[in-house]
């Protein structure tokens, strides 16, 4: 995996991607491949002749970084790719967890519509069958896939506009989607335990929305929470899982 777990923009309606969109994920891989790295400097022109495209819309695609927290401006004009402390990492994944929970209580409290009912709990399936094979990297592919689509779906049966749009801004902020260290868990020996817990507390969720009992629901996304905080405490103390970590090279090591 080559970026950051953030969605990109859609580009489904859009052939060829716009030069904008072209211009954002060209440059966001820059950054995430590596190539980029903590305190690179990022003009307007350079973009222009490294990507071919024109400076409006490397414009617009700056500001988008600048709002995702990728780069940040510098007084000397221009823009400087950022490194993130384990402390706003974890403010962020903090952050996430807070809104699914959110997302979590409105679903049981409002009720969700049976169709949606249903591409979760097979969604949920999916996972399962998943999880009863051997863990390989293929393996580890499609389950990021499909826990992301199943925090996709959770935001969407909140039946709130609001929420949604707040976790998918959260989402884009670096390492703070729910699948940004699931590629690392290859490396740990208790990866099959860690993802069986998630796995059981997405069922768990998917029964308290159905008892319609929003307390619990959200303070058990509140709890699915914690394990990307496990896995981020992992990541620190592993130099190989930071250099297989999608935007590793991002992360500084110090207290934050």
């Amino acid at each position: 995996m080559t970026r950051l777990d953030a969605p990109p923009p859609d580009t489904r309606t859009a052939a060829p991607p716009s030069q904008t969109v072209r211009a954002l994920l060209g440059l966001r891989e820059l950054i995430v491949g590596g190539e980029l790295g903590p305190g690179a400097r990022i003009s307007e022109l350079w973009v222009v002749e490294r990507l071919g495209v024109s400076r409006t819309p490397v414009r617009a695609a700056l500001i988008r970084l600048q709002e995702e927290g990728l780069i940040e401006p510098i007084p000397t004009g221009g823009f400087a790719v950022r490194a993130f402390s384990a402390r706003e990492i974890g403010d962020a994944i903090e952050l996430r967890g807070t809104l699914e929970g959110l997302a979590a209580r409105f679903a049981a409290e409002r009720g969700v519509p049976p169709p949606t009912l249903r591409d979760l709990h097979a969604c949920a399936d999916e996972i399962d069958t998943l999880l009863a094979g051997p863990l390989t990297d293929d393996t580890f592919s499609r389950y990021v896939d499909a826990n992301a689509r199943f925090h996709r779906l959770l935001a969407g049966a909140a039946g709130s506009d609001v929420v949604a749009r707040q976790i998918d801004k959260v989402a884009t902020l670096p390492f703070a989607s729910a699948s940004a260290f699931v590629v690392v868990q290859s490396l740990d020996p208790r990866a099959r335990e860690t993802l069986v817990v998630a796995q059981a507390q997405h069922r768990a969720v998917l029964d308290a929305i159905e008892r319609r009992q929003g307390a619990r629901a959200e303070a058990l996304m509140r709890e699915h929470a914690q394990i990307a905080h496990d896995n981020l405490k992992r990541v620190l103390d592993n130099q190989r899982a930071i250099t297989k970590l999608a935007g590793g090279n991002l992360i500084r090591r110090d207290a934050g």
